[in-house]
């Protein structure tokens, strides 16, 4: 993948998370209800989309700094690898909790089909996998890297 594509999708999918959980947010800071009448999570006192806000904020935040080539690609991919780690054991933490509510009081579906903390577990893990993703700067690209190397034609 080359790098400028890697940090455009990193851009799409941190808004993504941020607007999503952004939009949460301000349904539980403006009404004091979640979305979609689900139970609203905890975490140290405060709605945890909150916290997810949080997280996507930081990733959408690096991404962008690495658009505008303020960070490095490499410097960048680490940022999110860690933060996107951080945001798959939060959100994977709430979706285990809301699997556990499930067994106990029979499944009940969200408005959005899967509970919140699950998309948001998506955007998380979506994120984390690409950063694993190899990335190729213009004059070092995969035949570079050894991989993709021209075969010679065959004589005959």
């Amino acid at each position: 993948m080359k790098a400028r594509s890697f940090v455009i999708l990193n851009v799409i999918l941190t808004l993504s998370g941020v607007l999503f959980s952004g939009y949460m947010s301000a349904i539980k800071f403006f009404t004091n209800n979640c979305i979609a009448s689900e139970p609203c999570p905890m975490f140290l006192g405060y709605p945890a989309c909150y916290f997810g806000f949080g997280l996507f904020a930081t990733l959408f935040l690096t991404s962008v700094l690495g658009l505008v080539r303020v960070l490095q690609v490499e410097t960048m991919r680490l940022v999110l690898r860690l933060v996107s780690l951080g945001g798959v054991l939060f959100a994977g933490n709430f979706v285990a909790q809301e699997v556990q509510r499930f067994w106990v009081n029979g499944f009940q579906t969200s408005t959005f089909g899967l509970p919140t903390c699950a998309y948001g577990l998506i955007f998380f893990l979506m994120i984390f996998g690409l950063s694993f993703r190899p990335v190729y700067s213009p004059g070092n690209g995969p035949e570079k890297a050894g991989l993709g190397t021209p075969v010679a034609p065959a004589r005959v």
